[in-house]
């Protein structure tokens, strides 16, 4: 299958699970995961119209990015060390995975020194895997409350990663607890948040809970070798 076959492939199964869910499919963002994937392979996926990436690594789109034509935003999907904060503001337009004060701190530091609010998401362990990053549910108020009281930085919703299961149906719970996380939240926003949810596994139950990022990464460029 070519590039362009796989992404509108991708595209038309954002549109069914819209009209499952009664969405517009213009709400849902594709976040292309080319991490890891050399220029030549994600350029003409970007040429095809998946226009928005996913990276997870600092260094490695440092790279990339300077060598790849038509991008429109760069996502910063993986986690974060607080030493690399400066750099993650100047190469990407949102970064997912804040989950924590101390990073926040940094990162709202270094977009005040670049003179622009930097979109975040603030990240939450759904499933509370000691291996994954996230603050646990419990905590996500008192992040919240952090992150919202630096004007360095735009809070756009909250980003999460289920347990990893073959079945996309098993996503689906964490995927609603998400989303009602980001609906208590709002009472203190006093506006809407986003979702980033669902993966090539499960990203259409995630569009169908609301997701509005979904991250898509095999569907798109294949099986990594």
């Amino acid at each position: 299958m070519t590039p362009a076959a796989r992404v509108a492939a991708v595209r038309g199964r954002i549109a069914a699970a819209c009209g499952r869910a009664g969405r517009d499919p213009a709400e849902v963002v594709l976040v292309a995961v080319s991490k890891y994937q050399p220029v030549a392979v994600v350029q003409p996926v970007v040429d095809a119209g998946a226009a928005v990436l996913g990276e997870s690594r600092v260094q490695e789109a440092r790279e990339k990015m300077p060598q790849l034509t038509g991008v429109a935003e760069a996502h910063l999907i993986g986690r974060l060390q607080r030493n690399k904060a400066r750099a993650a503001v100047a190469l990407f337009d949102l970064i997912h995975a804040v989950d924590r004060p101390s990073l926040a701190t940094a990162i709202a530091r270094a977009a005040a020194e670049a003179g622009a609010p930097q979109r975040i998401l603030l990240q939450v362990n759904i499933g509370r895997e000691p291996q994954k990053g996230g603050v646990l549910p419990e905590g996500l108020a008192d992040l919240w409350a952090v992150t919202a009281a630096l004007p360095e930085l735009a809070v756009e919703g909250i980003m999460a990663v289920p347990p990893y299961d073959p079945d996309p149906e098993a996503a689906r719970p964490y995927f609603r607890a998400a989303a009602r996380l980001a609906r208590e939240l709002e009472g203190r926003a006093g506006r809407r948040l986003r979702l980033s949810l669902g993966m090539s596994l499960d990203f259409e139950a995630a569009i169908e809970e609301g997701a509005h990022w979904v991250r898509v990464g095999t569907a798109l460029f294949g099986a990594r070798g």
